[in-house]
């Protein structure tokens, strides 16, 4: 090939690698496999490499170019890179507005428009393309001044290093300037960040702790080459220059134009109805997303009526940041108090001063066990960092001695039950303490509990349950079958009408399976996983209560331990006359239907996200008829993840590994329904 040739080549090959990349990270909708435009960028270095005279700096395989950097120069930005002040609440939204309707004239304050966008839980970056080619990226800094980051940045296929000039709509093609700045976001893909992960974990180093914080410390390598590994991306969400936009949703359509990723998530709002219908939109999508995000932006649209509101302090007047809930926040450790569960186990409780989490009012989380008491160093008194991620319990991750007083106490573990007083172990080799009392009030109170949940007894919560036992009408599980109206309609927070209505819904689960029925019973290592083995293994209540620990050892999943635990149980002679009563009390088990052999046996199902057609419950309880499996997490052993509405990084693990995803249809249609 001649060398006028190769550079016709090279000159079409860099246009369509820019096109193709146009279409990837802003349209996202590439036309063809990555594998064929990573052939395609092969074939332009391969050129290159045999013309190096052609090689221009803006070329798609110049990302990534020269030594190590001795370190980062400063640059001044020419204008500030302000950050944002914060609201929590629509209170708060609703009092940012009524102050900027203030500062404007009336007939603007009247019909203010916001966007909203997502805010990206990134690294704030300003790219400055000088006659349409990339010449400096520079970090937010102090917002005067930042690092250059250029070579680092050059590495993001995101980010483009010449602008498509000639793709901007018409009315903006009037008045190009020749200095052009972006700003935006650098951010880590989730999928990235567990793939790295998981990769650190394959050669025996440790984890990187958030895409966050990995991302920001790779713009800060100098080392381009491996920055480039990184696998970053960009989003841009502000226009510096003035191409005559009037509103900051022009000014994002201007940059995805231009070839720069915006993030697709925004909405103009009129109200602030519409803000909060947005706003919980976002919440909901969240989990859902390939990265992470921990709030909302909201700018004044009309660019006009946001510089007149101006700069108070390092904000701007016409934006803010409606953050989400944090899922940690620090607060005072004011006690430390023992829960003695239904196996016995102590439960160390941190009473705190309560607090807001993940939009909730927190004042308990746990501490675990003692040697979690003790890694933490936690003391009464302490002030302390809790976490709270959905619906799982809440539970103190660290403590900040230098905020203590002198004044703080440690806990000291009990040498006796808090309930009983009865004698408290602690096995070798385990972390747990126990009450020895088989028949502790504490732990009696939440097998109570654990009972009527397994049962299914509709209407009678803890609460109920509480009255129930300290007005004398239970003493154990049968007792709740022989409760009448006349029992309860006299009692506290009983009226003739709910007295009826739980007497009814107890009556009506007195039939039960086996598998339910021996988890109902609470016993000690036993879920409802392995009650649904033995179950199916033995059949009837009487084969179970005369198999041995040998018979036990057979059934797969069943260890020594389990076996161990089955065994004592049933041997006990004040769990036989349990079982006894509650047959005495009308109690019937079902023989444990064995499933047939169907397309889901041996297959292991994930549930992600909400169903609409079947609860969670139900799904899972027909995959099990079935003869599958259900698993919490998914692994390459995975058969299939079910994905609702809302899924998470279930989703995103399953694509991850190859795993087959099925819509709730595909599901429904897999079990006959």
């Amino acid at each position: 090939m001649t060398k006028a040739q190769a550079e016709q080549r090279i000159k079409k090959l860099r246009a369509e690698v820019d096109r193709y990349r146009y279409q990837y990270h802003v349209l996202n909708n590439l036309e063809i496999s990555e594998a064929a435009l990573d052939s395609l960028k092969h074939e332009l270095d391969q050129l290159e490499q045999e013309f190096p005279e052609l090689i221009t700096a803006d070329s798609p395989t110049q990302r990534v170019a020269g030594k190590p950097l001795p370190g980062f120069r400063k640059v001044a930005h020419q204008t500030p890179l302000l950050s944002l002040n914060d609201v929590f609440s629509e209170q708060e939204l609703q009092a940012w507005v009524e102050r900027i309707k203030k500062l404007l004239p009336e007939s603007e304050g009247r019909v203010l428009e916001f966007m909203a966008e997502v805010k990206m839980d990134g690294l704030a970056v300003s790219l400055v393309y000088e006659e349409g080619r990339l010449v400096t990226a520079a970090t937010r800094g102090n917002g005067a001044v930042g690092e250059d980051v250029t070579a680092n940045v050059r590495t993001i296929e995101a980010v483009p290093l010449r602008l498509e000039l000639e793709r901007l709509p018409v009315k903006f093609r009037k008045n190009i300037p020749r200095r052009i700045e972006i700003r935006g976001e650098v951010f880590m893909p989730l999928a990235q960040f567990e793939k790295l992960n998981t990769a650190q974990v394959k050669q025996g180093l440790s984890t990187f702790a958030n895409p966050r914080n990995f991302a920001a410390g790779s713009i800060r390598q100098l080392d381009p080459r491996l920055v480039a590994k990184r696998g970053l991306s960009f989003f841009a969400y502000d226009l510096i220059s003035d191409f005559g936009q009037n509103t900051h949703e022009e000014a994002h359509l201007i940059a995805k134009a231009l070839g720069v990723p915006i993030n697709p998530n925004y909405k103009v709002c009129s109200s602030i109805s519409q803000v909060m219908e947005y706003y919980s939109h976002i919440q909901k999508l969240r989990p859902r997303l390939p990265y992470w995000i921990d709030g909302m932006v909201l700018n004044v649209n009309s660019l006009a009526a946001f510089k007149q509101l101006g700069v108070v302090g390092k904000a701007p007047r016409g934006a803010t940041a409606f953050k989400f809930s944090a899922e940690e926040a620090t607060t005072v450790l004011e006690n430390i108090q023992l829960q003695v569960g239904r196996t016995g186990v102590l439960t160390p409780v941190a009473v705190l001063k309560p607090v807001l989490v993940a939009g909730t009012t927190v004042s308990r989380a746990t501490l675990h066990n003692e040697d979690r008491i003790n890694d933490l160093g936690v003391k009464i008194g302490d002030t302390v960092v809790i976490r709270k991620a959905g619906d799982i319990i809440p539970e103190v991750v660290k403590v900040l001695p230098k905020l203590r007083t002198g004044k703080e106490k440690a806990f000291h573990w009990p040498k006796v039950c808090p309930v009983c007083e009865s004698p408290v172990v602690r096995k070798t080799g385990e972390a747990a303490h126990v009450c020895t009392n088989t028949v502790c009030p504490g732990r009696t109170r939440e097998g109570f509990y654990h009972f009527a949940a397994a049962f299914d007894l509709e209407g009678v919560g803890p609460k109920i349950i509480d009255v129930l036992l300290e007005q004398g009408l239970v003493h154990q599980f049968g007792d709740f079958f022989r409760v009448t109206t006349a029992d309860l309609d006299q009692l506290p927070r009983f009226g003739e009408l709910s007295a009826k209505n739980i007497v009814e819904s107890i009556q009506a689960h007195t039939r039960i399976s086996l598998s339910h029925f021996l988890f109902a019973l609470g016993i000690p290592q036993v879920g409802a996983e392995t009650a649904r083995d033995v179950a199916r293994e033995f059949r009837t209540i009487d084969k179970v209560q005369k198999a041995s620990r040998e018979d036990f050892l057979t059934i797969p999943n069943i260890g020594p331990k389990v076996a161990d635990s089955l065994v004592s149980f049933f041997a006990d002679k004040h769990h036989q006359k349990v079982i006894i009563d509650l047959l005495k009390a009308g109690v019937k088990i079902d023989k444990e239907e064995v499933p047939v052999a169907t397309g889901l046996c041996g297959k292991t199902f994930v549930l992600t996200g909400t169903l609409e057609q079947l609860s969670r419950e139900e799904a899972k309880e027909t995959i099990l008829q079935l003869g599958g499996t259900v698993s919490g997490s998914v692994s390459a052993r995975t058969s299939y993840v079910v994905v609702g509405e809302e899924a998470g990084s279930k989703e995103r693990k399953a694509k991850q590994l190859g795993v087959a995803l099925l819509t709730e249809q595909e599901f429904l249609k897999m079990i006959g329904r």
